[in-house]
């Protein structure tokens, strides 16, 4: 066994390592993803938009509802995650 891994690794290594920068991408990405803040920040940018006239009434409390549905489910995973 220790032959075979020592011919592999010339081959193996790189492939580990794609692995790993793969692991730590996705880590990252879900990270954000899951960041209440970035909801929170783009409720902030909504009502930016509708004080300045931007978009109606109408659409802001559609994409509203859509955000804060979707900062309600980010904060449940978080607490079924946390110990």
């Amino acid at each position: 066994m220790g032959l075979f891994k020592l011919l592999a690794f010339p081959v193996s290594l790189p492939l580990d390592g794609l692995g790993w920068i793969g692991a730590q991408v996705s880590e990252a990405v879900e990270a954000q993803w899951n960041d209440p803040a970035r909801i929170e920040a783009a409720l902030l940018r909504l009502e930016q938009r509708l004080d300045a006239g931007e978009i109606d009434e109408p659409t802001f409390e559609a994409a509203e509802s859509d955000m804060l549905a979707e900062l309600h489910a980010i904060r449940a995973r978080r607490r079924a995650v946390a110990p």
